[in-house]
């Protein structure tokens, strides 16, 4: 058996929430939450105050942080500093894994592609071709509800955190971004 992983989820509260509800019943054999909670982090509290309180509380003993990705959630500011502090490797907050789940709600013709400007930039910059050749820091699976095969995704995250230099080096949001895609 593999190892029962704590895992952080990331995702667009509003409109994904009941995705994070669901992929958090899956996987109740299989993953440690280490996720925030709507209500647990007063959302008018300034940003540095929001930032630490996740690094320091949330993501600071995770080991793979997983992206709940719908329609929306390239957008939001949070899911971009959930990342960044996630890919950070400091002595107080060791780097995770990152995974995304590409949910039912992202929009898309053909579910063997998606486009990388409607996924969160900075997930979009490990999934990219390396100019030195090495593997992609991050992995993107469609959604599943087969818990195994979940957790076959978050042990091959864990096991890229260490052997592959992420790719973090974006601006981080500063707000919540509007229209259909992002571009740099």
């Amino acid at each position: 058996m593999t190892t029962k992983h704590k895992v952080f989820v990331s995702y667009h509260h509003e409109n994904d929430q009941e995705y994070r509800n669901q992929f958090e019943r899956i996987c109740t054999d299989v993953i440690v939450s280490r996720s925030v909670d709507v209500g647990d982090i007063d959302p008018n509290a300034n940003t540095e105050y929001i930032r630490q309180k996740i690094r320091d509380e949330y993501l600071r003993d995770s080991t793979v942080t997983v992206v709940l990705i719908g329609k929306q959630t390239w957008q939001r500011k949070h899911v971009d500093w959930e990342i960044y502090s996630s890919l950070r490797d400091t002595q107080k907050n060791p780097r995770s894994g990152l995974l995304g789940i590409i949910l039912p709600t992202y929009t898309r013709n053909d579910p063997k592609y998606y486009d990388s400007h409607t996924i969160p930039p900075r997930l979009a910059d490990n999934l990219q071709k390396r100019n030195d050749g090495k593997e992609l820091f991050a992995l993107i699976y469609n959604w599943s509800t087969n818990p195994d095969q979940i957790q076959q995704w978050i042990q091959a995250a864990f096991m890229k955190k260490d052997q592959i230099l992420p790719i973090n080096n974006r601006p981080m949001f500063g707000r919540n971004h509007t229209g259909t895609q992002w571009s740099d």
